[in-house]
């Protein structure tokens, strides 16, 4: 009975501790809406993936619209970040998402009308990374404003939580639909979802927004939060190692599409398989972390996350076998939503509140700026050597880096 009693203490302690955020009525809203929204991304990315390769049998074309979306995350993401200080970050959720949804609905019209063309999809990219430029700092620093300084890093975890139950889900979805009705019910599907988003933004009771005292210009606000950032060790080390991943390794997920066709001999639906079993593994990291609570293990799991997602990519990439496959793309997603998802609370953990809208600017550029910088890169050099040689020497190069940062930042493993 004592046993019985104390394995029930422990269950309510794990549940209260893995989903302390949900008890912010806010961030229940955002939850909910983030969800459904992420759903219809997901969808709508694995149909984009597939369209520009069937279009164009091209790996350098699936690196080219990574390109175009990252081209204004460098060009505006820092100036996104001094916004998002500045301006109420739920009012420029509500003008980002309307944007992403018209973007969607219009490439639908133009699947629909039998219209599209690989360009459409390059000027989308296009357009869409410079909405997300401004919707990134906004959106990372809005946590804080749902859920308070004690919940921060379970919210984030769950944020990871809910996206990657969407991974799992929305590829697969997406892939089906593809085969079924064709892309433009995938697009159509993800303009539909930013509905929800709007409407969970809408029905939040936020408190006033009050803006702070500015003396200073955009530059200057630009330029105090790169200093900051540069002199704080800590902040420093975290978006070099950033760096590293997103360049080379996260820009591997770019290559999915042909290693579903020109590797494992499948078609849409592999691609959307592929897909949701990175989700498998990022949705338990997530719950992993957010079962963590407040126990300070975050630099031990980011230390443990810089080997196993090179580690998996390098065996992954000399597989054939698709169940294997399956199995490797888990532990890839795994180390990636655990890298990603520690790496940006440590950052909102050291950054000060006047400055974090421009820290996670930062965050945002290196990820999403870099990102596409390696899948043109990944892209073409997949043309000439294959994906499979591709993949493992961008895999050698992110483990490299994990072991530069094991052996000369070893501070990080000691943050909480």
């Amino acid at each position: 009975m004592r046993r019985n009693i104390t394995l029930r203490a422990g269950l309510q302690t794990l549940s209260t501790n893995t989903f302390a955020a949900m008890r912010h009525a806010n961030y229940r809203l955002w939850s909910a809406g983030s969800f459904i929204a992420a759903i219809g991304g997901w969808m709508q990315n694995t149909a984009q993936g597939y369209l520009i390769y069937d279009l164009t049998q091209s790996t350098t074309y699936l690196g080219l619209v990574s390109f175009f979306w990252g081209v204004p995350i460098w060009l505006f993401t820092l100036y996104g970040g001094v916004i998002a200080d500045r301006f109420p970050r739920r009012t420029l959720l509500v003008i980002t998402n309307a944007v992403l949804m018209t973007l969607s609905l219009i490439l639908s019209a133009l699947i629909f009308m039998n219209l599209v063309q690989p360009w459409h999809i390059l000027v989308m990219a296009l357009i869409s990374g410079t909405v997300n430029a401004f919707d990134g700092p906004a959106r990372n620093g809005f946590v804080l404003e749902l859920v308070g300084h004690e919940d921060m890093s379970n919210a984030i975890a769950l944020n990871a939580t809910i996206f990657h139950l969407a991974t799992v889900l929305g590829p697969a979805v997406g892939g089906i639909a593809y085969a079924a009705l064709g892309p433009g019910w995938c697009f159509a599907a993800n303009g539909l979802a930013f509905v929800a988003m709007l409407f969970a933004l809408w029905r939040m009771k936020i408190a006033p927004f009050i803006p702070r005292v500015v003396k200073s210009s955009a530059f200057q606000d630009l330029r105090d939060g790169i200093r900051y950032s540069l002199e704080n060790q800590h902040i420093r080390a975290l978006l070099i190692n950033l760096s590293v991943f997103a360049l080379f390794g996260f820009s591997l997920m770019t290559l999915m599409p042909a290693w579903a066709v020109d590797v494992l001999g499948g078609d849409v639906r592999l691609n959307g398989l592929l897909l949701s079993a990175r989700g498998v593994g990022s949705l338990v990291g997530a719950l992993m972390i957010a079962s963590l609570g407040q126990k300070n293990s975050r630099g031990w799991m980011l230390s443990v996350a810089t080997f196993v997602l090179p580690v998996a990519v390098l065996i992954f990439a000399q597989l054939r076998w698709i169940p294997g496959t399956l199995f490797l793309l888990a532990f890839v997603g795994w180390g990636m939503l655990v890298w990603g998802n520690v790496t940006n609370a440590l950052l909102q953990t050291e950054a000060p509140d006047e400055l974090r809208g421009r820290v996670m600017a930062l965050f945002v550029l290196l990820l999403f700026g870099l990102q596409p910088v390696g899948a043109l890169l990944v892209g073409n050099l997949a043309s000439v050597i294959g994906a499979p040689w591709a993949a493992t020497l961008f895999a050698g190069l992110v483990l490299l880096g994990s072991i530069f940062t094991w052996l000369h930042a070893p501070f990080l493993r000691r943050l909480k």
